[in-house]
């Protein structure tokens, strides 16, 4: 079997990273552990039990990796949040101070709504349509 365990996501500040996923999408930090160049290998997951494809917080190393933070897909959505109750995290994101984009839609594929992280970049809360 193959799997995308780990998306990096190029950040400001390791803790308002973390603050952020953990608080406002209600995610879980997986590894939190220091590295011998004073970096950290930070990751967070959506849910418990690692079958998921992982963020790699990495902060951002020089002003190539600065620029970036808040529009690594050049202002596309290019994240994408499965759930299985939309108006429960959607509610629940709200609560915490989400940024959601537009009103929730229902298309053939799901009930969706694009949202902005703490940074900027864009994501999809969505809820797929029943098979």
């Amino acid at each position: 079997m193959r799997r995308i365990a780990l998306v990096t996501l190029v950040v400001d500040d390791y803790d308002e990273a973390i603050r952020f996923y953990t608080e406002a999408l209600g995610f879980r930090v997986a590894e939190d552990a220091p590295r011998p160049d004073g970096s950290r290998w930070v990751v967070v997951e959506p849910d418990r039990g690692g079958d998921g494809t992982g963020l790699l917080l990495a902060r951002a190393a020089g002003e190539a990796q600065r620029a970036r933070i808040g529009d690594q897909t050049g202002g596309r959505v290019g994240l994408f949040l499965h759930t299985d109750d939309f108006a429960r995290d959607h509610a629940r994101m709200t609560a915490a101070g989400v940024t959601f984009l537009e009103d929730p839609r229902h298309e053939p594929y799901g009930t969706v709504a694009v949202f902005q992280d703490l940074y900027g970049n864009r994501w999809d809360l969505l809820q797929p349509a029943a098979s």
